[in-house]
């Protein structure tokens, strides 16, 4: 089997798989859990993986490029108009592929771990400071009803 480009729906528990050879053709199409992606990748040639950028496509996409292989990640608004059919991971997964070989394809750039976890601090950092902000309009809002005396208790 000699995959040259292959597409990786990304999921929770179960992937798909779609691969295609030189010509185009697909070769290899295939469902997998978590522990039989790492083992497919890691017995296949080195090529070209493609998948939709997304938060845990990151992960992948390192673990994937420490076994050889090629990576790129593309914005999902970009594999949409590639889907042929009906939604579906496995219609997903090809038009991944169809992607991933147009020459103009934007791709996005693999974050290292480092950047993520910087990222993380920057969103969380963020958060606390809506809710501070919420938590003082909150309280501001209460007050002049408090002092006012004007409290109506049933």
């Amino acid at each position: 089997m000699d995959i040259t480009v292959l597409g990786i729906d990304l999921a929770k528990k179960v992937f798909q798989l779609h691969g295609t050879n030189a010509e185009g053709r697909a070769v290899f199409k295939k469902k997998a859990s978590r522990a039989e992606l790492v083992r497919i990748i890691a017995n296949l040639k080195p090529c070209l993986i493609a998948m939709e950028a997304c938060g845990s496509s990151h992960f992948w996409a390192r673990e994937f490029r420490k076994l050889g292989h090629e990576v790129r990640l593309i914005p999902p608004q970009y594999v949409k108009p590639f889907v042929k059919t009906n939604k579906s991971d496995a219609n997903d997964a090809e038009a991944i592929v169809e992607a991933a070989i147009r020459p103009n394809m934007r791709f996005s750039s693999i974050k290292e771990l480092e950047h993520q976890d910087v990222q993380t601090l920057h969103r969380s950092r963020e958060r606390m400071i809506k809710q501070k902000v919420a938590l003082i309009n909150r309280k501001s809002s209460i007050l002049p009803v408090l002092t006012s005396g004007q409290c109506v208790r049933n």
